[in-house]
């Protein structure tokens, strides 16, 4: 309907509707037009407060939540208790565990349950004064025991644990021994919460360590199948450069009637491609190689032994770079031998000792404690007879160093 049409159909209700046409006469005779205009604007009007009385409740929400998390944070930090950087932060696998501790940390000294102490305590003959003075000495030897506790987190490493561990126990004594007029004392449940809390701690440094470890592990294994693989292939090249050599001799020989010069030439060539046939299967079966059972007295005692195994052309190779300078004696090898299955062999011996392994965390470390007779024994039962096997160890570096100093004595 036009604005015109409207407008008439208007005015044929105010003539047909007395009490309509007075009600707008009263109004200041504004015809139905502005009215309605007028309406619409009301409408707007209240549209608008609407939403920004919506929006200051919203702030208002806002600003209560985060008055109770200031007025939360501001309970906690009066006892010491601060957010801080935790190393398991940033950790995927401990952080839930963390975030759980922590919270219950929190709850503990909201209930009042992080240190007990007397509640019939008089100060001056004043009931009043001697809670008072409890409250005052409660929160002051909770905030010595949290700012404690934050310390131990913040230097504890891999490996220190239990000094950190040892160092809290020794403020929750101390403060019990303070306290002990008033029978003060942090609880053993909160004690407990933030010894969990350290042991995160140490437990991601832990990690990061076996991390990096593993990591230098695997690098150094690299860099030995590398190694294998170049030794193999300069091997290869060399046999190769020895076959064309025996092949031209040969077809020199034949075509000069010397046969029994050829045949021994023959022979040779025969050999020859046996060890390219040897290579060649060698680098192509990356489990073949050399397992080898040493020991080093000097450096690790009679009952350790390291078992292992490598690809190299030549195996000793590998044992002399293994008793390079990092350790103080060379190692001596009881057991060297090749297997098409070196690597079952291998996992087959590390899974017979797994409960005496040195090292539970690393498993590339390959260090057990076991003496080189236990070695052969199981040896013999799985493996099979073993041609050439060393039970003692000639240690003579170690042997000739002891003689030497017990002479200097």
């Amino acid at each position: 309907m036009s604005v015109f049409g409207a407008k008439r159909r208007a005015e044929d209700l105010l003539r047909e509707n007395t009490d309509l046409r007075d009600q707008l006469s009263r109004l200041g005779g504004l015809d139905f037009i502005q009215i309605h205009a007028e309406i619409e604007r009301g409408k707007a009007v209240v549209t608008k407060l609407t939403a920004e009385k919506a929006g200051l409740e919203q702030r208002v929400q806002e600003a209560s939540r985060d008055l109770v998390e200031v007025a939360s944070r501001v309970e906690m930090q009066d006892v010491g208790l601060y957010q801080y950087h935790h190393p398991a932060e940033s950790s995927v696998a401990l952080k839930d565990a963390l975030d759980s501790v922590q919270a219950r940390i929190k709850q503990c000294v909201r209930d009042k349950a992080a240190i007990s102490a007397t509640t019939n305590f008089t100060f001056n003959n004043s009931a009043a004064k001697g809670r008072k003075f409890v409250s005052d000495m409660s929160r002051i030897m909770l905030r010595a025991y949290n700012a404690e506790a934050e310390n131990c987190v913040k230097t504890v490493k891999a490996g220190n644990l239990p000094t950190a561990q040892a160092r809290l126990r020794k403020a929750m004594d101390s403060i019990e021994q303070q306290g002990k007029m008033i029978d003060l004392r942090v609880t053993e449940y909160y004690h407990g919460l933030r010894l969990r809390e350290l042991e995160l701690a140490a437990d991601f440094h832990m990690r990061v360590q076996a991390e990096k470890e593993s990591e230098r592990e695997k690098r150094a294994e690299l860099a030995e199948q590398r190694k294998a693989e170049k030794e193999l292939a300069a091997e290869r090249q060399r046999l190769a450069k020895e076959h064309a050599h025996y092949s031209n001799v040969l077809t020199s020989l034949e075509a000069n009637g010397d046969h029994a010069g050829a045949q021994r030439i023959r022979e040779q060539l025969a050999d020859v491609q046996r060890a390219i046939d040897d290579v060649d299967y060698r680098a192509a079966n990356i489990r073949a190689g050399y397992v080898y059972v040493i020991s080093n007295v000097g450096a690790f005692g009679e009952n350790m032994v390291k078992i292992g195994m490598t690809r190299r052309l030549e195996p000793m190779d590998r044992v002399r770079e293994l008793g390079d300078a990092s350790v103080p004696f060379r190692f001596d090898v009881h057991a060297l031998f090749f297997s098409t299955d070196a690597v079952g062999v291998e996992n087959q011996l590390h899974h017979a000792f797994a409960t005496k392994r040195v090292n539970k965390i690393n498993q590339r470390r390959e260090f057990f404690y076991a003496t080189p007779n236990e070695v052969l024994g199981f040896l013999k039962a799985s493996v099979g007879e073993v041609v050439e096997y060393t039970a003692s160890a000639e240690a003579e570096e170690y042997r000739l160093s002891q003689g030497t100093a017990d002479a200097s004595v």
